[in-house]
């Protein structure tokens, strides 16, 4: 891997590692927003019997962990960039009493397995932060067995997302952020129609199908949304980073009169999209 690309990873990974509490705190209610996505993957993989399965930035453990119920006699090896993250699957798969799952940290553009060692790999969410994604794809497919199944998925357009741009409008409108480098990691990277679709081709694999997964995420309240959101989201923290106290208070109460006003009922059900695509090898 190139110099820079490097670069971007060792930056990947100390970033998951420091939001890592973050994700631990919310990890219930994210898993709840992001469980139509995963149900969508786990569908389309169609795990059973003895399968062998490799879950990529698997994070804190789904849907590997979902997977992993799923088996008889098979065995779900779930990898992330970062051991924190992973640490925190442990405990998941700990809590839930499931014992047919492996934890591995490592790189999604060198994974350390032999060619063609699994029946299905998950990838949620993963894509937009691979420094090389054609690379990763590539490795994705040596490790796949022939006739083996991958899905995964990627933000839609951010103007599909309003759970993401509510609060990254107002942070928009009140500071300048310098635009992210062409290429670079970030939330909406992947979200042109029909880009993984071209990775997965030009990658190897065929078949290849995509779904736009639309739907509501329930915050339940505009103090939990604001609260994970400023302990979660990257974007949002590295954006609120720059800003001074007086900013962040001034960010924070136009966020809360937009909400107010959009659900004046106090159900705070906001709009998002992602796309899940599906390939064979």
């Amino acid at each position: 891997m190139e110099q820079h690309l490097e670069d971007i990873r060792e930056q990947q990974k100390a970033s998951w590692n420091k939001f890592s509490p973050g994700w631990k705190k919310w990890d219930g209610l994210n898993m709840d927003l992001l469980k139509p996505t995963c149900d969508e993957i786990i569908g389309l993989i169609n795990p059973k019997g003895a399968d062998v399965v490799l879950d990529i930035a698997a994070g804190t453990g789904e849907p590997g962990l979902t997977i992993a119920t799923m088996l008889k006699g098979g065995k779900v090896v779930i990898t992330d960039l970062s051991d924190d993250m992973l640490e925190i699957a442990r405990e998941n798969a700990m809590k839930r009493g499931i014992t047919n799952v492996e934890t591995l940290a490592c790189d999604v553009s060198e994974l350390p397995f032999t060619d063609n060692t699994f029946d299905a790999i998950s990838c949620r969410f993963g894509f937009m932060f691979f420094p090389d994604m054609l690379l990763a794809s590539k490795e994705i497919v040596r490790v796949l067995k022939p006739g083996g199944k991958i899905a995964a998925s990627v933000w839609n357009v951010p103007e599909n997302n309003f759970w993401v741009t509510a609060i990254m409008g107002t942070i928009s409108r009140n500071m300048e952020l310098p635009a992210p480098l062409p290429g670079s990691p970030g939330m909406f990277r992947c979200a042109k129609d029909g880009f993984i679709s071209g990775l997965f081709l030009q990658a190897g694999l065929k078949n290849i199908r995509q779904k736009e997964i639309a739907g509501k995420m329930n915050f339940k309240t505009i103090d939990v949304y604001w609260s994970m959101m400023t302990e979660v989201v990257s974007l949002v923290v590295a954006a609120l980073n720059k800003a001074d106290g007086d900013m962040k208070n001034k960010i924070k109460k136009e966020v809360y009169q937009e909400l107010n006003q959009k659900y004046s009922d106090g159900n705070i059900l906001m709009d998002s999209s992602a796309f899940v695509i599906y390939g064979e090898k």
